[in-house]
């Protein structure tokens, strides 16, 4: 089961499974015992997000910009001729595996009810079967 949720919220070792911080920043002081795995290439880039911050897009603009950061060919991907990374497609592929036998918790540091939030984003892109 895939499911999201405030890194700040309570941990419930029952339920969370995998607990992922999918966020370009920790945050200073954040203790590591919030999460399991911090996987920053899965946040948004920190010029998108500082520009939806600073009210300079749109939800939708951002929307479809992160979902185009997550699937951008990288550096790696111009030294290979036949196997190439496509941004982060393996990965999303694997938390969608782990996530059909265990619990996968998606997390970054917006609050609970926070709905406006990429990781509510990046649950329906691994949910979906295009990756």
């Amino acid at each position: 089961m895939l499911k999201t949720k405030s890194v700040f919220s309570p941990i419930s070792l029952e339920t969370d499974g995998l607990r992922i911080l999918a966020s370009r920043f920790r945050g200073r002081g954040m203790p590591a015992d919030r999460y399991d795995v911090w996987m920053p290439s899965l946040g948004p880039s920190e010029r998108l997000l500082k520009s939806l911050l600073a009210h300079e897009t749109t939800w939708a603009h951002f929307v479809r910009d992160y979902r185009a950061e997550l699937f951008m060919d990288g550096p790696v991907d111009s030294l290979c001729n036949t196997v190439k990374n496509h941004g982060q497609k393996f990965t999303l592929r694997l938390i969608k595996r782990l996530a059909v036998n265990s619990s996968v918790t998606l997390m970054c540091q917006c609050g609970e009810e926070e709905m406006q939030c990429h990781r509510h984003v990046l649950k329906g892109i691994i949910e979906r079967k295009l990756i």
